[in-house]
């Protein structure tokens, strides 16, 4: 159980996006937001203009609006501002968004009432989740296009998702026991104003891209059995004269998942083969350094967890107007994890070419049974080279972009969701990369029978065709291509480590 207002960690997050954990209010929560509420009722009752508040919202914010009108404008700009395009985003990341913005209003600097809180986390308790389209946001002044979405579904306005179904927010709000919210001065802009669209999208990415780069390890061990390489340069002599974390450990778990292969022995005596390719030699090299990448966005990310991102803030009795909306640092680390992940995906591939193409002893050309009337496993390392093209392109940084807004007011952005959307592209498409190796190196280990591979290889692999199977022949093999991609996004082969 994760208590509303404090400082989660990627997988507290994924848990109660995925409907996994729950979020409990609790009094110390409520009570920092009573006081901020109070304080923020004290400013306005004293007649200083505050922003978002009783005036307009960015060029306009020089418009000053009268007391009777103040609980209009909150309604007016969610709906001005729901204008997100595109398909929607998935249930978990809409959820993701609900709940990190109810955990940073939790925390006590936004000056909205009680009431939203509580409203926010019987939604989030009950299964209500706003229906949010993906594209409309370039990641300054907050996601503010997505998270407008997410107001509608407060206010009763636009749709939900209930459980998997794509319901109206009013009817998903009755079935559990709410009514749509009358939002009080700021309260509009406190659910509008802040990072939370790029940090769920992102986040589930950043965690689904753990995922792979484990799997991915597995399957350059099979690799390297089905191509009879050698583990020599995995030793950990080597890697402690170049001690990067990510190496040092990328080496660790290569050692473990090679280690007692039969198959290794069996050519040890009389091979002529000094080193192997690099996709193999360096793979430590290569994969660590993609682990400290993934790590270095996860501090990111959860530093932007733990933070405010509204804007104006309510700090020591003042409100303060800021840029903590700015996502600039996400915008960063999502477009250097994506980069990460496309060269994971293609060192996968340059494998998945090596294997399939039978270029070893007792393998066959395309891993085919009968050479030339059977295509075998030519055309998989296909799919795999047209997605390392695909995430090529989708490497270019988003964060090296920006284009002004709001008559200039607004005139440098982060385009961090879209630099958290193309992250998420580039981790599916490294997925099924990574699945193609997978399925190549298990496919090949078959020609090696009845050597086996190291003991972890071994059980990596029955859990692969636990699920899918052996070929025995030509077939269509998109099935069984998407399976183990969804094997691998959905941690299957995690356990094999721990």
């Amino acid at each position: 159980m994760f208590r509303l207002g404090a400082a989660p960690r990627l997988e507290d997050f994924a848990a109660v996006a995925e409907g996994r954990g729950r979020a409990s209010l609790g009094a110390p929560a409520l009570a920092r937001v009573a006081a901020s509420r109070r304080a923020l009722e004290r400013v306005v009752a004293a007649g200083r203009p505050v922003y978002g508040v009783n005036t307009g919202f960015g060029e306009l914010a020089s418009v000053r609006i009268s007391s009777e009108r103040l609980a209009a404008l909150q309604r007016n700009l969610v709906l001005s501002h729901a204008c997100g395009v595109g398909e929607a985003l998935t249930e978990a990341e809409a959820r993701g968004i609900l709940f990190l913005r109810l955990n940073e209003l939790c925390r006590g600097f936004s000056g909205v009432r009680p009431a939203l809180v509580r409203h926010l986390a019987r939604m989030l308790d009950g299964g209500v989740a706003p229906l949010i389209p993906s594209r409309g946001s370039v990641g300054a002044s907050g996601d503010l296009a997505p998270q407008a979405h997410l107001a509608l579904a407060v206010i009763g306005e636009g749709q939900a998702l209930f459980f998997g179904r794509k319901v109206a927010s009013r009817k998903a709000l009755a079935a559990v026991g709410l009514k749509p919210l009358a939002l009080a001065e700021k309260e509009g802009l406190a659910l509008l104003n802040g990072t939370q669209a790029m940090q769920s999208v992102g986040a589930l990415a950043l965690r689904d891209a753990d995922r792979v780069w484990r799997a991915a390890h597995l399957a350059c061990a099979a690799s390297l059995d089905a191509l009879t390489g050698t583990p020599d340069a995995y030793d950990e002599a080597i890697h402690l004269l170049k001690p990067h974390p990510g190496q040092l450990q990328s080496a660790r778990l290569l050692r473990r998942l090679c280690a007692g292969s039969a198959i290794r022995r069996s050519h040890v005596k009389g091979d002529p083969r000094v080193q192997d390719s690099y996709s193999l030699r360096c793979a430590p090299q290569v994969h660590g350094a993609v682990r400290d990448r993934l790590d270095d966005a996860r501090r990111t990310v959860e530093i932007e967890m733990r933070s405010v991102t509204d804007n104006p803030l309510v700090a020591g009795g003042r409100v303060i107007s800021g840029g903590n909306f700015h996502g600039q640092a996400l915008s960063f680390a999502f477009d250097g994890a994506a980069g990460a992940m496309t060269a994971l995906s293609g060192i996968s591939e340059r494998r998945s070419f090596s294997v399939s193409s039978g270029a070893a002893p007792r393998l066959m050309p395309f891993l085919a049974r009968d050479p030339g009337v059977e295509s075998g496993w030519m055309i998989p390392q296909y799919v795999a080279a047209a997605l390392v093209s695909e995430n090529k392109t989708l490497a270019h940084p988003a964060s090296a972009d920006s284009i002004p807004t709001s008559a200039n007011k607004e005139d440098f952005v982060s385009m961090g969701m879209w630099s958290a959307l193309k992250f998420k592209q580039v981790v599916w498409n490294a997925a099924q990369v990574v699945a193609v190796e997978l399925l190549c190196a298990a496919q090949a280990v078959e020609f090696h029978r009845p050597l086996k591979s190291g003991a972890l290889v071994e059980k990596g692999l029955a859990v692969l065709r636990a699920s899918v199977k052996a070929s025995r022949g030509d077939e269509i093999l998109s099935g069984k291509l998407e399976a183990a991609r969804e094997m691998v996004l959905a941690g299957a082969f995690d356990d094999i480590f721990s």
